[in-house]
């Protein structure tokens, strides 16, 4: 990500993501997105890095997911001749 801080607010995360912060926020505590809490009031921020890290397991994981569960058009969707 050239030009990208190396530290990202839930809120900078959830437009990446084209999601809402509340989303993230929820990502973030359930360890599922590595972040810290830093300063007194303990904001949350996202290593640039470990966002693409995110991003790259959920592409392995949708695939595993998708070989595991091939789309098969059911027979009231097959149009027959």
């Amino acid at each position: 990500m050239a030009g990208t801080p190396r530290f990202l607010t839930l809120a900078d995360v959830a437009e990446v993501l084209n999601t809402s912060s509340a989303q993230v926020y929820a990502l973030v505590r359930r360890g599922d997105l590595p972040a810290i809490k830093i300063g007194g009031r303990g904001q949350w921020r996202v290593e640039s890095a470990q966002l693409e890290e995110y991003i790259a397991r959920m592409y392995a994981e949708t695939r595993a997911f998708v070989d595991e569960h091939p789309y098969v058009e059911s027979d009231a969707d097959q149009t027959t001749s």
